[in-house]
């Protein structure tokens, strides 16, 4: 059941197979969730399947900037190449929240080769141009939807978030968690650069070994 205690969830690009994936999860796990697209029908068809799906309200569908605009935090789900624009258009709703951005930097056709812009992490670049006000983290990159709206299937592969305020990163991983996924805080943001070199490689090793979601595991640390 929702909980009025949780903060309001976003997932922008949540009609997309990953965005859908983790807003489904949420809205599970007990949040309130917003689908974000970048027209209010698709969204709100989006949040009628998880709806039903979950025989319950447990998510609603708006237009990006309206969306953005009723959370506390907002998740960043859209591809590499809508990113900055998307991240543009709902701006100025982002002051003071937090923002998890899941991009990966995929150029198509190529996108089982790492092509980082410049060389470096591309959801750091969005941090620079939304400066202090705003909280930007790095998570999920890895993760595949293939498997998200299956609630008994474990996800093996786990998760590593970047952020530059600890605490904030802190509360992702507790997210992540909620979803039943393993979550480690992995330092400041610029080492997202690590997180979104290795989905290139996953799908490299996806269709080498002709399998749908490899994943990562992080050892010798005990599981808390």
């Amino acid at each position: 059941m929702q909980s009025d205690s949780r903060p309001v969830i976003a997932v922008l690009g949540g009609s997309g197979k990953e965005g859908s994936g983790l807003a489904f999860r949420w809205a599970h796990a007990g949040y309130p969730v917003i689908i974000g697209s970048r027209t209010a029908e698709k969204a709100e068809q989006a949040a009628k399947e998880i709806n039903e799906a979950l025989g319950r309200q447990a998510a609603r569908g708006l237009d990006n900037p309206a969306a953005a605009a009723q959370a506390a935090i907002v998740v960043l789900t859209v591809p590499f190449a809508a990113q900055r624009k998307t991240v543009e258009e709902v701006r100025q709703a982002l002051t003071g929240k937090v923002l998890i951005d899941v991009t990966v930097p995929l150029v198509p056709p190529k996108v089982s080769r790492v092509q980082l812009p410049d060389g470096r992490s591309a959801v750091e670049a969005i941090q620079e141009l939304l400066g202090p006000e705003v909280k930007v983290v790095s998570a999920f990159q890895n993760i595949s939807a293939h498997h998200l709206k299956d609630l008994d299937y474990v996800i093996e592969c786990e998760v590593l978030v970047c952020c530059d305020d600890r605490a904030t990163g802190d509360l992702v991983v507790g997210m992540a968690k909620e979803i039943g996924l393993h979550a480690w805080n992995a330092g400041v943001l610029a080492n997202s650069v690590v997180a979104e070199a290795l989905t290139s490689v996953l799908i490299t090793l996806n269709q080498r070994y002709k399998v749908p979601a490899s994943g990562i595991r992080i050892t010798g640390i005990p599981t808390p």
